[in-house]
């Protein structure tokens, strides 16, 4: 694993990122990223407090362990059934689903589950919310970081 420093234009080029997609008031005051790749374009993004993961290029979501920032994001809440497909990283299927907050599609959505309330998983929302809480089948999240992948392994590793 890589790890190193982002210059500020390059911290400040993640950040305009994270604006864009993220709740306002989300986001602290950064100045640099402390970057742990992981892989080619897969790494956790780290500053004092603060940790995200970068799943792409193009995509930055909440690491799923820091509860403060999750919290503030849309979520849906599923069945028990469901949840040891999602751990194991499947897309979130209407049918698992119990429970809506509202989100559009293109959104980041938290994945919980519908008895602990426990955080499972994050994705990117794949319909709007209204439209998937009136149908009755088909994928609703794209589920693209969740407990026990890699970026929560190597968070492990790195804070031991």
């Amino acid at each position: 694993m890589k790890v190193y420093v982002l210059s500020k234009s390059d911290s400040s080029y993640l950040i305009q990122m994270i604006q864009k997609k993220w709740p306002k008031d989300v986001l602290p005051k950064i100045k640099c990223f402390k970057v742990y790749e992981i892989e080619h374009d897969k790494r956790i993004l780290e500053y004092e407090d603060f940790t995200a993961v970068q799943v792409n290029h193009d995509t930055i979501l909440p690491f799923l362990a820091r509860t403060e920032i999750i919290d503030k994001f849309p979520s849906v809440k599923i069945d028990m059934g469901a949840v040891s497909f999602v751990c194991n990283g499947a897309k979130i299927m209407r049918p698992g689903i119990t429970k809506f907050d509202t989100f559009f599609k293109g959104d980041i959505v938290v994945v919980k589950d519908e008895i602990h309330e426990k955080t499972l998983a994050v994705g990117i929302a794949l319909e709007d919310s209204q439209i998937a809480r009136n149908s009755l089948k088909g994928y609703v999240i794209d589920n693209l970081h969740y407990i026990s992948d890699k970026f929560w392994k190597s968070h492990k590793e790195i804070n031991y």
